[in-house]
């Protein structure tokens, strides 16, 4: 890890026990950075803070009030709040017509208010500047089926990313996002764990392979670290190709 990213002040993570979430804390966990972890339930998030000698927070990602406290209590314990990871989500696979109020309310928040809730704390509280890391999805653009719910909640992730990014550039407070494609973590077991789902998604990623949550780490670490300074509003895949690209059938 660069200095500037180890000395530069705290990261707080929320949705650490998560598959990604927990990559990149075990990553940044691995050259001394400081670190705060937040979860929903402290099962999970208790042993994995104890592995990487961090803290663990429950907090419910969604709630605004929740979300900047969780930020505040961190700055007053590290001097410095220097990124803000929002690593919660879900996976809903419905089309439109079988999409039930409640499901859409779900995704949404899971997928975008947590994203708003971490942004706007991050604006209250992030007063010097620093990063802000969201996560999109490779669904927002390249419009597969049976992910409406999924593809408007990550696309309006995207569209949030861009516009706090404008608004607090002048505050040197960065807001950028990853968008994977299919990666094999806790949340996507459902996908990975049956042969047929898991073929037809490799089949989607022109690199014949859904991803790992390793693989988001070092575009992770770049966005956060200070030294990518001339970086915001960017919205970068990490998907094996699969919203760009296009190869023949195999």
């Amino acid at each position: 890890m660069s200095s500037s990213l180890q000395h530069s002040g705290a990261f707080v993570i929320l949705g650490a026990a998560g598959g990604i979430g927990s990559a990149i804390a075990r990553s940044l966990a691995a050259d001394g950075a400081s670190l705060v972890l937040a979860g929903r339930t402290l099962d999970r998030l208790s042993p994995l803070a104890g592995e990487l000698n961090a803290t663990a927070e429950q907090v419910e990602a969604s709630d605004f009030s929740a979300v900047e406290a969780l930020l505040a209590a961190a700055r007053e314990r590290h001097g410095r709040v220097a990124g803000v990871v929002n690593a919660v989500g879900s996976i809903l696979l419905k089309p439109a017509h079988l999409t039930t109020e409640a499901d859409l309310a779900e995704t949404l928040r899971l997928n975008l208010q947590t994203a708003f809730a971490a942004v706007r704390a991050a604006g209250r509280v992030m007063t010097d500047g620093g990063s802000v890391l969201l996560f999109s999805s490779a669904a927002s653009e390249a419009g597969l089926p049976n992910h409406e719910a999924i593809a408007a909640a990550k696309g309006a992730v995207a569209g949030l990313v861009r516009s706090a990014a404008a608004t607090y550039a002048p505050r040197k407070l960065r807001v950028n996002a990853l968008a994977p494609g299919l990666v094999a973590t806790p949340l996507a077991a459902r996908i990975t764990g049956n042969p047929a789902s898991l073929a037809a998604s490799v089949a989607m990623h022109p690199v014949g392979r859904i991803g790992a949550p390793e693989d988001l780490v070092a575009p992770a670490r770049w966005l956060l670290d200070p030294a990518s300074d001339w970086v915001t509003g960017q919205v970068i895949p990490v998907d094996g190709g699969m919203a760009r690209l296009r190869t023949p059938a195999r």
